[in-house]
């Protein structure tokens, strides 16, 4: 039962249900609310004219006991001494009128102004008082609505008619609509529930086929396999095509690791190798032991270990410091330090700053001097300036520079495109690979184009501090 509540098909469905029976209660009284209102108000209003007619009876000095009373309604005529002067036929009894009394009393004595035609009286202009009773006629009890309209006689006698209109119409009718919302309301209610819950049980039936398979590739850890794709357009569609491209990125993720790994191992495989065996041919005649080669594959193993654990950190998303750079003067300082075998041409604009790591962005630099003086015939050109609120530092050879189509692939790891050369001159591939993702890194770009004399021309953008 837990788990039944707890999917999202029941819960949707439990969820259109309320909504939809809350909704249905507040309209289903508002209904009720505005029809026993205006049936009330017609009540009143038969009410109303009952009174009036009686009394304009009265203020034409019609005789009470020749009013001609409305057959269907329960008519009063009260005296201000509460003496029933005019009652209507078959009233058993009465509440909410002017007197309790159901029989006439006879009327109060009334002075003689000796005048053979007393004239007429009048009509009350005040709102008719409107209440509400119950009477009984002929047997039949019933509720009312009272009117009581005030008129004086010819003679000078204030009078109060009342006329009581029956509730019974409202009732049957507000009856009415309550039976038949308590019946409509619950099947209403069945139904959106059932509706809800086989629409939903539709619409999650891919999400399920997608659970199931990513459960199998979890198991089987095949990221080549994704999951089923329907053919609609709508939020399920989306998250199976989002999937995939998380399957595919990681899949070719854990490629990259592989190949990294495996490359990894075969750079590292090469000068230990060679450094053992010139340790073994040592031990044994130490007249022949190399030590400045042993002393370059240690060199070189350590700057291959450096480079693996920098890559390391930056794919674990080491974030760099956010210390001020000034890259003017860190590119003087770094190529100061350096004793290369061709001249470095610095042309640079003071007072440029970047927010991030000096070390990171001297390796940068560093691997950008070696990768051209690596491949250039004469000089290297190194430019720091501004650019659209950018600072942009530029390596330039005149070596024979990079062909169009292989300009991208010179930053990914292990890659060297001249494969005449020997291990040793050229490194292990990983410089620029780490130059890119430490610009990355920084919020940058590192790209790669034609210089003006022909060689490589690497350009390093970062936003200025």
């Amino acid at each position: 039962m837990r788990r039944l509540f707890g999917s999202v098909r029941a819960r949707a469905a439990i969820g259109a249900t309320l909504v939809v029976a809350v909704a249905l209660v507040a309209a289903g009284l508002a209904l009720l609310w505005v029809l026993r209102a205006n049936l009330t108000d017609q009540t009143d209003l038969q009410a109303e004219v009952g009174a009036q007619d009686v009394a304009s009876q009265v203020a034409l000095g019609k005789a009470f006991k020749d009013l001609d009373l409305p057959d269907d309604r329960v008519v009063q005529v009260v005296s201000d001494g509460g003496r029933v002067l005019a009652v209507s036929e078959d009233l058993e009894s009465v509440e909410g009128a002017g007197s309790s009394q159901v029989r006439v009393g006879g009327a109060e004595p009334v002075e003689d102004d000796g005048e053979d035609d007393p004239g007429r009286g009048e009509v009350s202009d005040d709102e008719p008082k409107l209440s509400g009773g119950s009477a009984v006629v002929d047997g039949e009890h019933a509720d009312y609505r009272f009117a009581a309209v005030e008129a004086t006689t010819p003679q000078g006698q204030t009078v109060t008619a009342y006329a009581g209109a029956p509730r019974s119409a409202e009732q049957g009718a507000v009856g009415s609509v309550t039976d038949a919302m308590l019946i409509g309301l619950p099947a209403m209610l069945v139904v959106v529930g059932g509706v809800t819950w086989l629409v939903t049980r539709r619409a999650l039936r891919p999400v399920e086929g997608i659970r199931k398979e990513m459960s199998a590739i979890t198991a089987s850890e095949d990221l080549s396999r994704r999951v089923p794709e329907p053919d609609a357009h709508d939020e399920v569609a989306r998250l199976a095509r989002t999937t995939n491209e998380t399957l595919g990125a990681l899949e070719a993720s854990v490629e990259r690791q592989r190949r990294f790994v495996a490359d990894a191992s075969h750079e590292l495989r090469s000068p230990i190798a060679s450094l053992r065996t010139q340790l073994e041919v040592g031990s044994a005649h130490p007249e022949l032991l190399d030590v400045e080669g042993a002393v370059r594959d240690t060199v070189r193993l350590q700057a291959v270990a450096a480079d693996l654990l920098l890559l390391a950190r930056l794919d674990a998303g080491e974030r760099p410091g956010r210390a001020h750079v000034d890259v003017g003067l860190l590119v003087r300082e770094e190529v100061s330090q350096r004793s290369d075998r061709l001249p470095v041409m610095v042309k640079v604009t003071d007072g440029l700053e970047v927010a991030g790591s000096r070390g990171q962005l001297a390796r940068v630099l560093g691997n950008l001097l070696d990768n051209a003086q690596r491949h250039a015939r004469g000089s290297v050109d190194v430019w720091v300036h501004g650019d659209l609120g950018d600072v942009l530092l530029r390596v330039a050879d005149d070596g024979a520079g990079i062909p169009a189509a292989e300009r991208e692939r010179v930053f990914e790891r292990f890659v060297r495109l001249d494969d005449a050369r020997s291990r040793d001159e050229g490194g292990a591939g990983l410089g620029l690979a780490i130059a890119r993702d430490v610009a990355l890194r920084h919020g940058g770009t590192l790209t790669v184009s034609e210089g003006e004399r022909g060689g490589a021309l690497f350009a390093l953008r970062l936003p200025a501090a």
